[in-house]
């Protein structure tokens, strides 16, 4: 039953592998914090956020795992961290004409808390007025 409901952020972890796996030529350079707003820093700030999005919300609709479950959020911050990193070094060593960049990854630790942030507004559970 996990992959019934963790599914989607299997599939965007792969969709993100392959964004990072472009030939640099293709993408435009932004090397500085000065260019911390750019669109290359939007977009990852939104594949981080909807992959930590869907992480969340596939850990705590699984029950093959209760600690998952519980600590659903934690644990999707800290794989969409690490998983930033990962792309980053992967472009560094691995992925022809890229280059990882710390701003990168930082834009990545940012929208892994947008997505935790978003996942928290759409799902929160409304109080009734009295």
């Amino acid at each position: 039953m996990f992959l019934k409901f963790n599914w989607p952020g299997l599939l965007w972890s792969v969709i993100i592998l392959i964004l990072s796996g472009i030939p640099g030529n293709y993408i435009p350079h932004i090397m500085s914090f000065s260019d911390w707003l750019g669109p290359d820093k939007i977009l990852h700030l939104l594949i981080y956020g909807v992959l930590v999005f869907l992480l969340i919300r596939g850990f705590r609709g699984q029950y093959t795992s209760k600690w998952l479950n519980e600590h659903a959020i934690e644990t999707a911050i800290v794989i969409g961290i690490i998983f930033g990193l990962l792309t980053e070094i992967l472009q560094v060593f691995v992925f022809s004409g890229r280059s990882g960049n710390v701003y990168d990854w930082l834009a990545d630790i940012a929208g892994c808390f947008i997505g935790w942030g978003a996942h928290h507004i759409f799902f929160r559970k409304k109080k009734a007025t009295l």
